[in-house]
């Protein structure tokens, strides 16, 4: 299963903080929340978003110019990417480049440009810290105590059980977490109608209730696409995964023979090649794929996919 030929659209995330009607009173709610702030004049909010740059066939991200800030929103509902900071550097580039004429940067008077600010929302079911940073110079092959280059991006743990105060401080942050875990709570439950279940518990609950009435069809659609990405990556995983264990197999046996180790080597080989099943079924499981598909990708049996 390739993403090659899809085209997904916005994430629910997106369209609460982006792209809805109300989107810049819930980015306005946010930006009070992370910054100690009363703003209320939606017309100061300026979205300066950049499709495809954060991730690369799904629109997941936020950005907006207030306050001399640019804002740089993202959400993870799996495991948090590493190199986040790397993909905002090239994020907060073409902003820039987007922002002012190329003809404006070779000028003798100095340019004033807006302070960025990186945020990942991290909601996803692996244990994660409460606050964390990530830092583009941990990246760096060599160390430098003060690097020519840095940026961080500040990632937030929004799960309801870990109680962050953006949660008490932004309505529409809290609801929406809690929309995210009664959707998964009955795509489990109920893979062929959980969606639907999800939008219409969340209504009677007054969860998000005005917004889920007024576009339940394409909040609908929206999670299908959401969904069907993250099996789509889980697959691209695997199958990669599969790739690279194959070439290490092939590059073990000719060492092998040249070492003749033939018997040590077999038993290596049938280890690594459980051991990358499980990580496979794992991976899977974090993306909600059925356990059958997971079965019939891995070979594993339900016994063993369901105790990882």
């Amino acid at each position: 299963m390739s993403t090659a030929n899809r085209k997904y659209k916005d994430s629910v995330f997106v369209d609460l903080f982006a792209e809805d009607e109300r989107a810049k009173e819930n980015f306005l709610s946010l930006y009070n929340a992370l910054h100690g702030t009363s703003l209320t004049v939606v017309e100061q909010l300026k979205n300066i978003r950049l499709d495809q740059v954060l991730y690369m066939t799904f629109y997941n991200d936020v950005s907006y110019l207030i306050d001399n800030k640019i804002i740089v929103l993202a959400e993870h509902q799996s495991t948090i990417n590493p190199n986040m900071p790397l993909r905002c550097l090239e994020y907060i580039s073409r902003l820039y480049e987007k922002l002012f004429e190329s003809k404006e940067k070779y000028s003798r008077k100095l340019l004033h440009i807006p302070i960025p600010e990186f945020y990942v929302f991290y909601n996803g079911e692996v244990s994660y810290p409460s606050d964390k940073t990530l830092k583009l110079s941990e990246a760096f092959i060599e160390k430098a105590e003060k690097p020519n280059l840095e940026l961080t991006v500040k990632v937030i743990n929004i799960n309801q059980q870990n109680r962050h105060p953006v949660l008490e401080n932004c309505k529409t942050m809290y609801e929406y977490t809690v929309f995210v875990e009664t959707v998964r709570r009955w795509k489990k439950e109920d893979p062929q109608n959980g969606f639907q279940k999800a939008v219409e518990e969340c209504i009677q609950n007054n969860i998000l209730r005005e917004y889920l009435k007024r576009k339940t069809k394409e909040v609908i659609n929206m999670l299908l696409a959401e969904y069907d990405y993250d099996t789509d990556i889980a697959v691209q995983r695997a199958e990669e995964r599969e790739t690279a264990f194959a070439e290490g197999i092939e590059q073990g046996i000719e060492q092998g023979i040249e070492q003749g180790i033939e018997q040590g080597m077999e038993r290596g080989i049938e280890q690594g090649s459980y051991r990358n099943k499980l990580e496979t079924a794992k991976l899977m499981k974090e993306a909600h794929c059925e356990t059958d598909f997971i079965m019939q990708m891995t070979k594993l049996t339900k016994e063993e996919i369901e105790a990882l």
